[in-house]
């Protein structure tokens, strides 16, 4: 796992330790010393934390204007013992949200497992961002996930598509490719 970085070709446009409305305003990060965990396999230095032991973030980038982020996460996605999503929804999403953002891309691809426990917070990002014309997309979640996540109704509040080739995008191309989608959908 510690081979996985996050996604570092749009790091030219937006770095989030550098925007003064990110969570993440501030972090640094070493190239060099591997410490953090999820659970005894170390991870790329790159990711960030945000007070879960089994899930990390990184913001790819934010645009305050279009009032959309695209966030790639690593790990373990477990509601039913860490509570990931409060946590998410708290020390990431909700400080995002007052500052514009309503349309979030989730990368998923490296979320390997899922354990639900309820779908209150998944609902109340929804109710949050659902008037200002809000979304929530996570592109290529893997199968055993996504299962999960559609078994236990959370497709409801975060759309699931496959976008295999995301990395080959600008990011204001990937959310023109996702909004499309979801506007489909909506409807």
């Amino acid at each position: 796992m510690h081979d996985i970085e996050p996604f570092f070709n749009w790091r030219h446009l937006y770095l989030a330790e550098e925007d003064e409305v990110s969570p993440f305003f501030g972090r640094t990060h070493s190239e060099f010393a591997f410490t953090q965990t999820i659970y005894n396999y170390f991870i790329h230095p790159q990711w960030d934390d945000f007070g879960s032991p089994t899930l990390y973030v990184k913001v790819l980038y934010a645009d305050y204007p279009f009032g959309y982020a695209i966030i790639e996460m690593i790990g373990e996605w477990n509601d039913a013992i860490e509570n990931d999503v409060m946590t998410l929804k708290r020390e990431v999403i909700d400080p995002m949200i007052i500052q514009g953002i309503t349309k979030f891309i989730l990368i998923t691809e490296n979320v390997l497992n899922f354990h639900h426990s309820d779908d209150c917070y998944y609902e109340e990002w929804w109710e949050d961002i659902q008037d200002q014309g809000g979304w929530v997309a996570s592109l290529n979640m893997p199968q055993q996930t996504e299962s999960e996540f559609q078994r236990n109704g959370l497709d409801r509040f975060i759309h699931l598509f496959e976008v295999p080739n995301w990395r080959n995008f600008l990011p204001q191309h990937l959310f023109s490719l996702v909004d499309n989608r979801m506007m489909k959908r909506l409807n």
